[in-house]
């Protein structure tokens, strides 16, 4: 008898482990991106501890608004301050362009259109709330969705190169929903070429 209590505590314990293995390692809300060899990240460039992007990652290939940039960022000099005002923010989960912040996304357009030397860097940010990997998807999302607003305001696709950072460089450290909001964006670093 006893016996026999031992090996349905066994298999009850066997059981147990093998559905909380199994709950942990699935992920239905991970948006999967697209596999390119060699590289890694959700923006398919390698970045190192200095948040830096390793120069020769860049892909040649379609993503939303037509082929991707197929320059280095780190080969400019990048200006923050120029487009800080057009900063675009997000509702939670979402990487839509809200309507009331179109206007930033025509003011950024408007400024590539005007110096046809500089090209462009979006990256997308989320708050603290979920996985790191889905917030480095959700990031990418983001910045692909403002890349495609330039693309249809008329900016050549290739000016523009994006990158997503997640949660990991958020613009408030704060834990609620006023930090929050204003991690949820996608910021615009204006690249003009070396002089």
């Amino acid at each position: 008898m006893k016996l026999n209590k031992a090996i349905k505590l066994l298999v009850l314990g066997v059981s147990l482990t093998f559905a909380v293995a199994g709950c942990t390692t699935k992920h239905p809300d991970v948006t999967k991106l697209p596999d390119r060899p060699g590289m890694t990240g959700s923006t398919g460039r390698n970045i190192g501890e200095s948040g830096k992007v390793d120069s020769g990652d860049v892909a040649k290939t379609e993503l939303g608004g037509g082929p991707t940039a197929g320059f280095n960022p780190d080969d400019f000099n990048q200006d923050r301050a120029a487009l800080a005002a057009q900063t675009v923010h997000f509702d939670f989960d979402s990487s839509v362009v809200k309507a009331a912040e179109k206007s930033n996304v025509e003011a950024v357009a408007a400024a590539l259109k005007s110096d046809s030397a500089a090209k462009l860097l979006i990256e997308g940010h989320c708050d603290e709330r979920g996985t790191e990997e889905y917030n480095r998807a959700l990031g990418e999302r983001r910045a692909l969705a403002l890349r495609e607003e330039l693309v249809r305001l008329g900016i050549d696709p290739t000016r523009v190169d994006t990158i997503s950072y997640g949660e990991d460089r958020p613009a408030d450290p704060g834990h609620n929903e006023a930090a929050w909001r204003k991690n949820r964006r996608g910021e615009f670093i204006l690249l003009s070429p070396p002089k």
